[in-house]
Order: structure tokens, then C-alpha cells, then sequence
């Protein structure tokens, strides 16, 4: 069913496309045919290939490294308190800090090779993780802590099958909505001070005039950011089964016919 809307949201955007480029002057927005041809041409060639696996690399890593140092720290600050008072406040008060700015210094700290990229791009997923996660935990009823303390459950026990098993859900939510802000993001970073990826090739063809191929780099990064948010539904469906098991039986439920 997923391919099927995929199938039928692309045809639809398509149209919309088709309608706007007959609107306006072919320079300003090309067809999509001839953007599409371009693109099937651009993906016979190593060039378009090195961009896409470039950008890939990139936010994949910024996304693997947000959650391992995000996602713990979220269950640390909703599960000790006291961690939590001596912490939330740093993290509130820089939270609502655009964190595109300390680009610039990330670039003269740590080079203008790919790290500085990927901590760009963590550190603005790895805060909407910790938010996420930390507010998940405090949000638990302490009933289900005690109790399970009750009979016998240590502090790892408790993390293992009471904390994180109430917190992954809203973390991986947050983490696909990640993808949308790692793509975006990504494409800032791969303008500024790179000659690879996905960015850099879609503003070097906008340099040039050349609107078929900038529009080649815009379809490779949204597939590049459809194919991320379809490997975080991945891991949630297989670290968060219980979820999807108790969806399953409400829509096979006799009179239940779902949307």
C-alpha cells in the first residue's frame, strides 16, 4: 500500500507541476517531462552518483549520531530528577537557538571536511530527540516505575522494559520528522564551502542556468529524504512492534474497516 501512495502522491505532484510550468515561462520552472528526462539521464552517469552517496553519507551519519547521544540523554533527564533540574534549564534556554549559525565556527573548529556537516546536522536533530525523549519519560505514570520496582526490578530493568519501551514511539516520531529538517539543513550545508553533494549540485546548476539538472538535484534529495523516513518506519516497526501489533488487531476488528 505504501508504493501505491507513493505512486498516486508523485502522479498527483506531477499535475501540479504540469499546470504551473504551462503558467509560467518554461525558463523560470521547466516541464516535468524534461525535467524527468534529464534526470533519468543523470542517473546513468557516476557524477550524479558521487552527489547523491555524498549527501547520503552525510545525513545518515548525522542522523545515527543525533540519536546515540540524544536518545540516551533524553531517558537520563526524564528519569533522574535531579539530572533534570540541573540540566533542563541549559537545554531550554538553547533550544530555541538557531543552530545554523554556529556554522561558520563549525567550519573553522572542525575543518570544512564532513564532520563539521554531519555535527551541524545532528546537533538540530539530536534537541528535538532529547525534547522528544525526556518529555515521553516524564510523561510516564510513576505507577508503572513502582510497580515493576515493586517486584524486584532494578534501575537497568526499569530502563529496559518500562522506560524505553514507553519512550521509543515518541523518539522515533521525532526522528522522522528529523528527516524532513536533516534534508533541509543538509542542503544549507552542502552549499557553503563543499564541492560535493546533493546541494552543492543543485546550487552549482542554478549558477549555471542550467534549471533541467537543478531540478535533477532537487528529485535526488527528496528521494534521498523519502528513502530516510521509509528506513526510520523500518526500525520502528521492528523495535516498536507492539505498537503496530495493537493497531493491527483494532483494524481487524469485526464492523472495522480503517480509513
Amino acid at each position: 500500500m505504501t508504493v501505491y501512495r507513493y505512486l498516486f502522491t508523485g502522479a498527483l505532484l506531477i499535475l501540479v507541476w504540469k499546470v504551473l510550468s504551462l503558467a509560467l515561462s518554461s525558463t523560470m520552472l521547466p516541464s516535468p517531462e524534461a525535467a524527468l528526462m534529464a534526470f533519468a539521464e543523470a542517473i546513468t552517469t557516476v557524477e550524479f552518483w558521487r552527489h547523491f552517496l555524498v549527501s547520503g553519507y552525510r545525513v545518515t551519519c548525522a542522523m545515527a549520531l543525533a540519536w546515540i547521544l540524544a536518545f540516551p540523554a533524553g531517558l537520563v533527564l526524564g528519569f533522574h530528577r535531579k539530572t533534570d533540574t540541573l540540566l533542563s534549564p541549559f537545554v531550554f534556554l538553547t533550544y530555541p537557538i538557531p543552530k545554523i549559525v554556529f556554522l561558520p565556527i563549525f567550519l573553522v573548529i572542525f575543518g570544512l571536511g564532513d564532520f563539521s556537516k554531519i555535527f551541524m546536522i545532528a546537533l538540530i536533530i539530536g534537541y528535538q530527540i532529547l525534547v522528544t525523549t525526556r518529555d515521553s519519560v516524564l510523561g510516564l505514570d510513576r505507577e508503572y516505575i513502582d510497580s515493576f520496582k515493586s517486584l524486584g526490578g532494578t534501575v537497568v530493568q526499569t530502563l529496559q522494559h518500562v522506560v524505553v519501551p514507553a519512550a521509543l514511539p515518541q523518539a522515533f516520531t521525532s526522528l522522522r520528522i528529523g528527516t524532513g529538517t536533516g534534508i533541509a539543513v543538509l542542503f544549507f550545508v552542502e552549499s557553503v564551502a563543499t564541492a560535493q553533494g546533493l546541494g552543492f549540485f543543485i546550487m552549482d546548476s542554478w549558477g549555471r542556468f542550467d534549471n533541467n539538472l537543478m531540478f535533477v538535484g532537487i528529485i535526488g534529495m527528496s528521494l534521498l529524504g523519502v528513502c530516510l523516513y521509509e528506513i526510520v518506519n523500518c526500525l520502528e516497526r521492528h523495535l516498536c512492534a507492539w505498537k503496530f501489533l495493537k493497531t493491527a488487531r483494532i483494524d481487524e476488528r469485526p464492523g472495522h474497516h480503517g480509513l
